[in-house]
């Protein structure tokens, strides 16, 4: 049964990835014009967190990065769904500059092992796809609830030529997997700024404020003297054209002091989100949990709920 749905949910992504991009653009921004009249969970979320972020912005300011965030978000969604039920190559195409690729080079001559760091930022799933055309990659994953939705990821984020393996996020055993693979000199993937369950992570600061943030990523390193590099792909220009970036992260990311790593990885993060607020995912909880005792609410609680 999840088999046949997941079919069925590709088959209607295929049919909205066939439309145009500017047709595609319209459906997005019709989109989040509803989520911003009905107060919809994205609009919320995305609200609260740009009051946590930007403290100091002004009203006006932060309504505007709302709008566009939302925009933005609208958008990716639907451009997602063309990047995964289309040819990888045709992808491709549409990263028209690159900074960095040498160091991705040199760490992966190195057999040392590599881990990309790719944070919420412009769109991960196109930079997984160049990850995977220059290398074989494991690619960490939490899965859905539903098991339709995680057959249909494992389906849409597979590559052709196999060299995609994605590992769930399932505690020791994807310790032990991808510890094997770097320490084999493979290529791990890892979305640093998504939140662990309690008690696998650190509560550290992200733009100013503590957020639960995983130790997974600082721990791999430590243990295999991996390469740590941060990785993105950026929108430019008007139309669908995306710059890929490659940086190395900074040396404490890999500190054995759990709270030395995780706040390394948080402000590496902040910055490169700080290149553009529309392109981060802000409609993310990345909040909600607080730090046990500290009495704070979730900041997500609508008032009457």
């Amino acid at each position: 049964m999840a088999r046949f749905a997941s079919a069925l949910l590709y088959a209607t992504a295929a049919a909205l990835g066939r439309l145009p991009w500017p047709v595609l653009n319209r459906i997005g921004d019709g989109l989040a014009a509803l989520w911003r009249r009905l107060d919809a969970r994205e609009s919320h979320v995305a609200r609260v967190n740009l009051e946590i972020a930007y403290p100091e912005a002004l009203p006006a300011e932060r309504e505007e990065w709302h709008r566009e965030i939302l925009r933005t978000t609208a958008r990716q969604f639907l451009e997602t769904l063309r990047f995964w039920t289309r040819p990888h190559r045709d992808n491709l195409a549409l990263i028209t500059r690159t900074t960095g690729v040498e160091l991705f080079d040199a760490a992966l001559a190195s057999d040392r092992g590599v881990i990309v760091a790719a944070p919420h930022y412009g769109n991960w799933e196109l930079l997984n796809q160049w990850l995977a055309w220059r290398t074989p990659i494991s690619v960490l994953y939490r899965p859905p609830e539903s098991k339709v939705g995680e057959a249909f990821l494992r389906r849409v984020r597979a590559d052709s030529a196999d060299r995609v393996t994605q590992v769930r996020a399932d505690g020791p055993a994807a310790v032990r997997q991808l510890l094997k693979l770097l320490k084999g000199g493979g290529v791990a993937g890892i979305l640093p700024d998504q939140q662990p369950k309690v008690g696998d992570g650190e509560f550290v600061p992200f733009f100013g404020m503590d957020a639960l943030t995983m130790t997974l990523m600082g721990r791999l390193a430590a243990r295999t003297g991996a390469t740590v590099l941060f990785a993105w792909c950026e929108r430019i220009g008007a139309g669908p054209e995306f710059a890929l970036h490659v940086e190395a992260a900074p040396a404490a990311v890999a500190d054995p002091d759990p709270v030395v790593a995780t706040t390394a990885l948080n402000a590496a993060v902040e910055r490169i989100a700080r290149r553009d607020p529309a392109q981060y995912q802000w409609t993310y909880k990345r909040w909600r949990w607080r730090p046990v005792g500290s009495n704070e609410p979730n900041p997500y609680e609508r008032e009457g709920t």
